[in-house]
C-alpha cells in the first residue's frame, strides 16, 4: 500500500531568493521529491489553502510516478518576463532572456508602468508586448487604463492578460477594447467551471502545469476551454519548469512564446546545468536538483515540517483516497 512516507523520506524544501520583488514575492519556497519517473515539485504559493493547492499536489505526484506525455518538439520558444521595477533596471533584466522576441510586462498603474513598456521597446523596438494585470483592475479601471495604453502605444500589444477577474467584466471589456484578452487566474480559480463560451470573453488561455493539475488534467482543461493556449510557469524552480516545457512540447499545435523562462528571475536555481535560453528558446529535458544547491537553499526544520503538514492535510481531506483509487483503475 502506497504511503505519503515515500514522499517525505526524500522531501527537500528549498527557499530561493528572487532578483527583484515579483508579485510581492522575494523568496520562492518549493518542496522537491523524487519518484519512479523522476524528480517533481510541489509549490503552491504560501497563501493558498488546501482546496486550491490540491491540483498542485496532483500534478506533482503524476510527474513523479508517471512518464511524460509524448513530446512533439525538442525546444520551446519563450517570452521575457519583466516585473514592476524601476525603468533603469529594465535592460539588465531583459538581457537574461537572450533572443526572446516577446516580452510580458507586469503592470498596474498606467502612469508608472507605461515607462516599463517604453523601456522594453527601447531595449528591443521589435518586441511583441504582453501586459499582465493579474486581475488587479475593476472594469472601469481596465477601460481607462487600456484606452490610455492603446492611445500611447497603438497596436503593439499581443494580448492583455487577466485585466479583470470576473467573467461578466471580461465579457464587457472584450466588447469595448481593440485588444486581445488572455485569461489565467479566472481559469485557476474555477477549474471545474463551464468554459464552453470562453471565446465570448477571451482570445487565449494561459495554462500552467501545476495549477492545472498536471499533464492529464491540463489536456482535458485545454479541450474544455477551446482557446489557443500559452503554457506558462507559476514561478517554478527548474524542476517544475521542465514539466511545463514537457507540457508545451506535447501540444499538437505549437503555441505562441511560452512563459517558461522565469528561473531567470531567481538569484540561482536548484538544477545544474542551469536552464539555458538560446535564440529565444529552451531545450526540453527532465531536470534533477543539484544536491549541493538544494542543501544551500534548504529551509529550516520548522519550514520543512510546515510543508509536510501542508501535504498531509490535503491528502487527508479526501484527495489521498481519490488519488489512490485512480491509480488502481
Amino acid at each position: 500500500m502506497w504511503h505519503l512516507s515515500e514522499i517525505f523520506n526524500n522531501l527537500t524544501v528549498v527557499s530561493i531568493p528572487t532578483r527583484t520583488s515579483f508579485r510581492g514575492i522575494n523568496t520562492r519556497e518549493a518542496a522537491l521529491f523524487n519518484g519512479p519517473a523522476g524528480w517533481s515539485e510541489f509549490a503552491p504559493f504560501l497563501e493558498y489553502g488546501e482546496s486550491e493547492s490540491e491540483a498542485w499536489l496532483e500534478a506533482a505526484l503524476e510527474a513523479a510516478y508517471k512518464p511524460w506525455p509524448e513530446l512533439k518538439r525538442s525546444s520551446i520558444r519563450i517570452n521575457a518576463t519583466l516585473p514592476r521595477v524601476e525603468s533603469s533596471k529594465v535592460g539588465q533584466i531583459l538581457e537574461r532572456f537572450p533572443g526572446a522576441d516577446t516580452v510580458k510586462i507586469k503592470v498596474n498603474d498606467f502612469e508608472r508602468d507605461s515607462e516599463l513598456v517604453e523601456a522594453a521597446l527601447e531595449f528591443n523596438p521589435d518586441f511583441k508586448v504582453r501586459l499582465d494585470v493579474n486581475g488587479g483592475w475593476n472594469l472601469d479601471e481596465a477601460l481607462l487604463n487600456l484606452y490610455n495604453y492603446h492611445l500611447r502605444f497603438g497596436e503593439i500589444f499581443e494580448y492583455i492578460e487577466q485585466p479583470v477577474l470576473e467573467i461578466p467584466d471580461l465579457i464587457a471589456l472584450k466588447r469595448e477594447i481593440p485588444m486581445k484578452i488572455a485569461i489565467d487566474e479566472s481559469i485557476r480559480k474555477a477549474l471545474d467551471s463551464d468554459f464552453l463560451q470562453a471565446s465570448e470573453f477571451a482570445d487565449y488561455a494561459i495554462i500552467k502545469w501545476a495549477p492545472s493539475g498536471g499533464f492529464s488534467k491540463a489536456e482535458k482543461l485545454m479541450k474544455k476551454i477551446g482557446l489557443p493556449v500559452i503554457i506558462s510557469s507559476a514561478l517554478d524552480t527548474g524542476i517544475g519548469i521542465s514539466h511545463g516545457l514537457a507540457l508545451a512540447a506535447s501540444l499538437t499545435t505549437e503555441s505562441l512564446a511560452c512563459g517558461l523562462a522565469t528561473t531567470s528571475l531567481f538569484e540561482s536555481d536548484v538544477v545544474r546545468p542551469e536552464i539555458e535560453i538560446s535564440g529565444g528558446a529552451i531545450q526540453v529535458k527532465r531536470n534533477e536538483p543539484d544536491m549541493n544547491l538544494a542543501k544551500k537553499y534548504e529551509v529550516s526544520d520548522d519550514r520543512r515540517i510546515w510543508w509536510q503538514e501542508r501535504i498531509s492535510k490535503i491528502w487527508a481531506n479526501g484527495f489521498g483516497e481519490r488519488w489512490l483509487n485512480e491509480q488502481c483503475k
